[in-house]
């Protein structure tokens, strides 16, 4: 289905009002906080009286749910991150040649509004300054008649210029520059259109890539490839962000120290590479450029997108620009349309989302209002259920290359993703249907039948689970010039595995089977010292050891077992002086700082829902964790939650998911009260 023009959650645009967050609390405060016990009257309704707190929490919340779900059954929150995103924006219509002066005054009214004191922008709230988010920011407001002499931009200006300026920017801010003339190509790392021709079977191809690299760098290829450069006003020049003018030996990269190294080996063939693109005699040039159209083309989905991301639909309207589309051809205003589904806009702002996730949100949201006691034949549950339902993936994307066997199934992110269902999304949207009284009880079963086996199918050699490819493994892409996000590949990781472990002992399978036995296996193998597990797709070790114990406690393992054990206390160690739990997304960069953080109503869901799995119901840590969340809810039912929680690559992409600041809590909330049989009376 197609995707509304305008976002249609009418609370999507609070994350525009500027909010300070309060200091972090030290480690020493947290050494020094006292723990309460709560009695059980304060949470539970008992015959005749009035509803506890724990009773109207619930239902504040459960009656937002209500109220937020759409027409057609499903739900659907902002999905923030920085404001490269929207700056990006800006710079294709005008290298298309397509600028609506309005709306870009309303996206310039964003990037201004995320703006810090200091003049930067950041990649999530809170954080330190990032150069290159500053500099695309910054070019985008130039682009859209910003004098340099404004005093955001002169703010802006300083600090880039104080971090190292151009040269010191990542890949990715280096093309957009290059794209008009701002940066030279050859400083850009060389993506031969060549290697598009290289077989399947062959040890590197692109299907080793990550299916989100994949769908960026094909395009890419064609545009780095013709090089095409759009000139601007010299207004709209930024060459005032060299800390000097460049120099040839700017262009080239930073080396590590040594000499043999793998990065340093990456380099020096980065050399030959763009000697090689210099050849009048390159044979495969142009199977290489025709191999990459007709994989754009074939891979377009019928909303118009490309993997359902920012970056993939952006590169490749920029790659058909460069091949001769015109602005009208069908394909690059499908693209166009996209991209402009993905936006959310009031009076005054837009903003581009980076991703949206309709079958995420509708799975979390079901999954809570289940937790929190709603029948499961409730009509909304109902609609819910009905609507995922409709959007099981059944045809073979790219996951098929490594897994010819599979039969279609599982579900993806968005409104329609056919080439890239993942196995997180797939998980959580069968254990949110599980026990949902649908109308069509047979379809459900075979729906998960096969979402089943294709999560299954996708176990990678190692025992664990990549999120959309198995055996995407192969590290040292990570250390190719291009990679400077570390992120091309999909390796397993352990808050996924520990989703397929829960997954499989919600439908029944025991701890003996095959594929739980090979996953527990590599959960052991990956824990880190002092107890927790790395988080891949939300911030950061609080996430990862949530997923992982909920795993372990559904598939049957012994919850006294001492590594489990490990993992509970060192989630009892994070617990802050106000009872809840919270990390910073810096823990990725240190990893001293994990489960260090100001409380969030999200993270402290998270840590209570992978106590109560081990069984640590009645603790006083649980007790103090509930008591935070029931004092922090608002009037309406929500949670305010200023931190981003979520993450696209750790380190260099962070995201907010406006849902999980409800949706968590309310499922932590309604378990405890499960457990606790601290029923309301009606």
């Amino acid at each position: 289905m197609n995707a509304p023009f305008k976002h249609p959650i009418s609370h999507a645009l609070t994350s525009f009002n500027g909010i300070v967050s309060e200091p972090e609390q030290t480690a020493e405060q947290k050494a020094g906080a006292t723990v309460h016990q709560f009695p059980a009257s304060l949470w539970k309704s008992k015959p005749g009286k009035a509803k506890s707190p724990l009773d109207v929490a619930i239902e504040g919340c459960r009656d937002f749910f209500f109220r937020e779900q759409l027409p057609k059954g499903y739900w659907w929150a902002e999905l923030e991150s920085n404001v490269t995103i929207t700056a990006e924006y800006i710079m294709l219509f005008h290298f298309l040649g397509l600028v609506d002066r309005e709306r870009e005054r309303k996206m310039s009214a964003y990037l201004l509004s995320k703006q810090t004191e200091e003049g930067s922008w950041t990649i999530y709230f809170g954080g330190p300054g990032d150069l290159s988010t500053t500099i695309e920011a910054y070019f985008a407001l130039k682009l859209a008649g910003y004098p340099a002499d404004h005093p955001a931009m002169e703010k802006a200006r300083a600090f880039v210029l104080e971090k190292g300026g151009i040269i010191k920017a990542r890949v990715f801010t280096k093309i957009f520059l290059a794209l008009f003339g701002e940066f030279d190509w050859l400083g850009v790392p060389s993506m031969p259109v060549e290697l598009n021709m290289l077989p399947n079977w062959a040890y590197i191809n692109m299907y080793e890539f990550s299916s989100w690299a994949r769908a960026t760098i094909i395009p890419l290829s064609i545009v780095m490839h013709h090089r095409p450069v759009h000139g601007i006003d010299p207004s709209q020049r930024v060459q005032e962000l060299f800390v000097r003018p460049p120099r040839a030996i700017d262009y080239s990269f930073t080396k590590e120290e040594g000499i043999l190294t793998l990065k340093n080996f990456f380099i020096g063939l980065d050399h030959v590479l763009k000697v090689y693109e210099r050849s009048p005699i390159r044979p495969f040039r142009k199977a290489g450029i025709a191999k990459a159209e007709e994989w754009i083309l074939e891979h377009q989905e019928e909303t118009g997108d490309w993997g359902g991301i920012q970056p993939a639909m952006l590169n490749a309207v920029l790659a058909l620009s460069a091949l001769g589309y015109e602005n009208d051809h069908p394909v690059m205003v499908q693209g166009l349309k996209a991209l402009d589904n993905f936006c959310i806009e009031n009076d005054d702002q837009i903003v581009l989302q980076s991703c949206i996730s309709p079958v995420w949100d509708t799975a979390l949201a079901l999954k809570a209002l289940v937790d929190a006691g709603v029948p499961t034949d409730h009509p909304s549950l109902v609609k819910g259920a009905q609507w995922l339902l409709e959007r099981e993936v059944r045809r073979p994307g790219d996951w098929r290359i490594k897994s010819p066997e599979l039969e279609p199934g599982g579900w993806a992110f968005e409104f329609q993703n056919d080439w890239y269902p993942d196995v997180d999304d797939s998980g959580f949207v069968m254990m949110a249907l599980k026990d949902i009284k649908v109308k069509d009880p047979k379809a459900l079963e075979e729906s998960v039948r096969r979402g089943i086996a294709w999560c299954l199918g996708m176990q990678s050699k190692n025992g664990g689970w990549g999120a959309f490819d198995k055996d995407n493994t192969k590290h040292f892409l990570n250390k190719i010039p291009f990679a400077d996000l570390e992120a091309l590949i999909d390796p397993p990781t352990a808050d996924l595995t520990g989703r397929m472990l829960e997954l499989m002992g919600s439908f029944g399978y025991p701890k003996s089977y095959p594929a739980a036995v090979r996953g527990l296996d590599f959960l052991k193998k990956n824990q880190e010292p002092e107890g927790p597990w790395w988080g891949r797709w939300g911030v950061n070790y609080l996430y990862g050891t949530w997923s992982v114990l909920c795993g372990l406690s559904a598939i049957g393992e012994d919850m006294e077992a001492p590594y489990v054990k490990k993992a509970v206390n060192w989630i009892k160690s994070r617990q802050n002086i106000d009872g809840g739990w919270g990390e910073t997304c810096e823990s990725y960069h240190d990893p001293s700082l994990a489960g260090m953080g100001e409380s969030t109503a999200s993270q402290t869901g998270w840590a209570l829902l992978g106590l109560m799995a081990t069984g640590e119901v009645n603790c006083a840590t649980v007790v103090r964790g509930i008591q935070y969340l029931i004092s922090t809810q608002n009037p309406d039912g929500t949670w305010d939650e200023t931190q981003y929680t979520g993450t696209g690559f750790p380190k260099y992409f962070m995201i907010k998911y406006h849902i999980y600041r409800n949706c968590f809590p309310l499922m932590a909330l309604g378990t405890y009260r499960t457990l606790t049989g601290g029923l309301s009376e009606e």
